[in-house]
């Protein structure tokens, strides 16, 4: 994940969004109803919003060049609070990835946001807020192929053992789809021209096409495809069933940052190259 980091800060300071100016902006599905309205509790007796998260998921979470934590969860986070109006009770902070719900459990934190997908069992225990954002899969293919009918005939390659290698072999039945050990070997066959296509994780895949060491060797097909039995509900905050109240006002919040396009926003700076 180091090189998404580096490649990540260098966009922002080079202003990679604003490169993109005449190109086609990328596209963000929006899963609010503009019509809809989630009211705003009151949060005067709420003493303080701490959002857990971690620092190894980038773009989402990371430790930028000036060592902050930095990142789409973090700058997201901090929208939530300006929203709400209580930035002066509101802070971020970090801890291992596998100590997330035993910290929420402790009250070392009132709300996670660091990507946790939303399983049954965690619904039984925890509060999700709506999602925010959805992952999608994609298709990574070597600049000869144009089409999905250009895949007909060729290995397309995921990882082996996958929730992406299982959703490949139920959404595409009549696609080759060759099994690879582990994802260094599968994009090492498609950048040196032995696999034509890959298919996996759209926020990876459009970093790594538009990284240098790729060698503009490859592009995402069109098309980002979905799956809540896959791919799970999508990017949501968790909070504790006892607090009703603040999963209300995370909902009511992220529904004005998507009506606001505020949302869309810090998107297009933490993606640029669209995950879309």
């Amino acid at each position: 994940m180091e090189w998404i980091s580096k490649f990540l800060i260098l966009c922002i300071v080079l202003g990679c969004t604003a490169a993109r100016a005449e190109a086609q902006k990328p596209v963000f599905p929006l899963l609010f109803d503009a019509r809809e309205r989630i009211a705003s509790p009151d949060l005067t007796g709420l003493k303080r919003l701490r959002f857990l998260t971690t620092v190894d998921f980038p773009p989402f979470n990371f430790i930028d060049g000036a060592g902050r934590i930095s990142g789409f969860h973090v700058d997201l986070a901090r929208e939530i609070c300006r929203v709400l109006s209580i930035e002066d009770r509101c802070q971020i902070q970090a801890v291992p990835f596998d100590e997330l719900q035993s910290a929420l459990d402790k009250s070392e934190g009132e709300a996670v946001i660091a990507g946790l997908s939303v399983q049954p069992e965690l619904r039984q225990k925890y509060a999700f807020s709506r999602p925010f954002m959805r992952l999608p899969a994609r298709f990574a293919v070597a600049n000869g192929i144009t089409t999905f009918a250009d895949l007909r005939g060729q290995p397309v390659g995921v990882v082996a053992s996958t929730v992406h290698e299982a959703m490949a072999k139920v959404f595409f039945p009549d696609l080759w789809i060759t099994p690879f050990p582990d994802r260094a070997a599968l994009l090492k066959a498609l950048s040196d021209g032995s696999l034509k296509a890959a298919f996996g994780d759209g926020v990876q895949l459009s970093f790594w096409v538009n990284g240098a060491q790729t060698k503009a060797c490859c592009r995402l097909l069109d098309g980002a495809y979905f799956s809540q039995r896959f791919l799970g509900e999508g990017l949501t905050v968790m909070t504790r069933k006892a607090d009703p109240l603040l999963n209300q006002a995370i909902d009511h919040a992220l529904l004005d940052l998507s009506r606001s396009g505020r949302l869309e926003e810090l998107y297009l700076r933490y993606f640029p190259n669209g995950i879309y």
